[in-house]
């Protein structure tokens, strides 16, 4: 199983971003995608899931600005990130997993394959 995150990038406060999730070895349409973000010098922390159903689930710090989706067909998950703050900086991780979205945003199960992460800088 490989995972790519893409879409990172250098934005100004209050901009967006659209982070991709390619996942190829495995039919996507089974497992929770779950998205994490790694501040510099802080531990990984989950930021988003969405459920094999389609059910989403978001951290505190993201509601209302981040929305998680997922396209079986292709075998993506996204991430669109908006008003976007200077603590949102970080590398941002997705992983794929025959789990509850509840226990990966926890990290009360740890993803066994992250794959490569993208960077994202907040900053004026």
């Amino acid at each position: 199983v490989q995972l790519q995150a893409s879409g990172g990038g250098s934005v100004q406060p209050g901009g967006s971003l659209r982070l991709s999730c390619e996942v190829s070895g495995l039919s996507l349409r089974h497992y929770a995608i779950a998205w994490y973000h790694q501040a510099p010098g802080k531990e990984r922390e989950g930021v988003s899931c969405i459920s094999a159903a389609g059910t989403t689930e978001y951290a505190d710090s993201v509601k209302g600005r981040f929305a998680i989706s997922r396209d079986n067909a292709k075998n993506m998950g996204y991430l669109q990130m908006n008003s976007l703050k200077p603590t949102d900086t970080g590398v941002y991780s997705c992983a794929a997993e025959l789990a509850r979205c509840d226990h990966l945003l926890t990290l009360y199960i740890r993803p066994g394959n992250w794959g490569r992460g993208t960077l994202v800088t907040v900053s004026s």
